[in-house]
């Protein structure tokens, strides 16, 4: 992250713009640092900095966004953000039977953002979900029952998709993985590339085990000028819009939609006066497929379209808590580069719990930067339904997946809707089951629940 902040302030040409930070604000990553900004303010000779650390769940853009608004206020002149992830050293360490060691940071950062509320159900941690991809391939399948397609023709989309993200990752100078992957690589199974949970393959899984930092600079127009911040190097904030509305996957009512991302991203986009067809640089975020394919329905993007300026988590890199972070330095290089005017990045925290969307643009704004919470309309706009610990009876499929682990068994996990309206979370690993819901679609097919175990399908 150091090493990314100095990079920042060597971009600006002048060494006293990082001395200058009155901001710094990282989120959690991998590491046992208490107070990270601390540390990069007394290496940056910044030592009025006030230091912000986010915890795993508060969204990337939140910082991004209240650093901007900061300086909009005029309550500062200088803010950093920055982020970074030592996940391939921590793989190797534990291939080669190693513990890592971090630097030593025990004092405590100016602010600590924290998550207010549980991202899993209790239903949800009862089955020992602490991965998110189960849940996030029920989703998917819920999508794909809404959108009619077969499960081989979704499959096939699927992998269309990320090869094309594949192919943008190989002319991303900072991209991870920069090999080009036909959409067959992407879909089948294999040894290098296995089944995690149905229909999605490690090639469409976000890759953070990778050692990644970025780091992004504000200043005030002032505070630019004074430092002699060439013009042509400056890109302007114009939105940052977030919805903090929680709802665990269960809850939801309909799993095939995102009403934060509609409501989010379309007043990031009112504030530019520009519709979503009009954004030359767009980045969705990408930790599963159903993010990208969710976001872009919720706002009308064609899947069309380029949908990532970087390749994508698989590809260019997801490091664990700051992706985001690269996709907007990638659009400042775009910008500066002229190859686009305006660039809209999103954020995901959680299982496509929250939702966040920064606007971004290389022309002079002709309004103040805004910031807006919408949490307040999504919770309006988002259905909830009653969770069951526990449930037998006839009951209709909401969503279903199939996960596979290298240890156990492949079980089927299955979202159903019970006569009453309430939701229950459902398992099976019948060998014949897992074939069937493999090749056909079983979302919105009726089956039978004894003590939240799918019956024969």
């Amino acid at each position: 992250m150091l090493e990314a902040v100095r990079a920042a302030g060597a971009d600006t040409g002048n060494p006293a713009t990082l001395v200058g930070a009155q901001y710094i604000a990282i989120p959690h990553g991998r590491w046992r640092y208490r107070n990270p900004g601390g540390a990069i303010a007394r290496a940056i000779g910044a030592t009025h900095a006030r230091s912000v650390f986010a915890s795993v769940g508060v969204l990337q853009q939140s910082l991004l966004g209240e650093a901007c608004a900061l300086i909009a206020r005029g309550e500062i002149h200088t803010a950093l953000v920055t982020g970074g992830d030592s996940g391939h050293r921590l793989l190797r360490a534990q291939i080669a039977e190693q513990k890592p060691i971090d630097r030593v940071l025990d004092d405590e950062p100016n602010v600590r953002l924290t998550l207010k509320e549980e991202l899993f159900h209790p239903a949800e941690s009862a089955l020992g979900l602490v991965m998110p991809i189960g849940l996030y391939a029920i989703m998917e399948s819920a999508y794909r029952a809404k959108m009619g397609w077969t499960v081989d023709e979704h499959r096939n989309r699927l992998a269309a998709m990320y090869a094309q993200f594949s192919e943008i990752a190989a002319d991303n100078p900072h991209a991870w993985k920069r090999d080009r992957l036909t959409p067959e690589n992407i879909r089948d199974a294999s040894s290098k590339n296995p089944m995690q949970a149905f229909p999605y393959t490690r090639s469409m899984c976000s890759t953070f085990n990778v050692d990644q930092a970025a780091a992004l600079l504000f200043c005030s127009a002032a505070r630019a000028i004074e430092l002699g911040i060439p013009r042509e190097q400056w890109i302007y904030p114009l939105a940052s819009t977030e919805s903090n509305h929680m709802v665990p996957v269960s809850a939801r009512g309909d799993l095939a939609v995102c009403p934060g991302a509609a409501i989010a991203g379309n007043a990031a986009l009112a504030v530019g006066n520009l519709k979503a067809n009009q954004i030359d640089l767009l980045d969705l975020y990408s930790c599963f497929p159903i993010a990208v394919e969710s976001y872009a329905e919720e706002l009308g993007i064609s899947l069309a379209r380029q949908l990532t300026i970087t390749g994508g988590m698989s590809f260019a890199g997801g490091p664990w808590n700051n992706y985001v972070f690269q996709a907007t330095c990638r659009a400042a290089e775009l910008l500066r580069a002229g190859l686009g005017r305006h660039a809209l990045i999103t954020s995901v925290s959680g299982l496509l719990t929250k939702q966040g969307f920064g606007l971004w643009s290389r022309e002079i704004p002709t309004r103040p930067f805004e910031w807006h919470d919408v949490s307040h309309e999504v919770a309006r706009a988002q259905r909830v339904v009653e969770v069951l610990m526990h449930y037998s009876g006839s009951a209709t499929i909401a969503g279903y997946t199939v996960l596979y682990s290298r240890d156990q068994s492949p079980t089927i996990l299955a979202l159903v809707d019970t006569p009453s309206g309430a939701r229950a979370l459902v398992t099976s690993q019948n060998s014949d089951a897992i074939e069937r819901v493999e090749t056909d679609e079983w979302v919105g097919h009726t089956a039978t629940v004894r003590e939240n175990k799918l019956g024969p399908l």
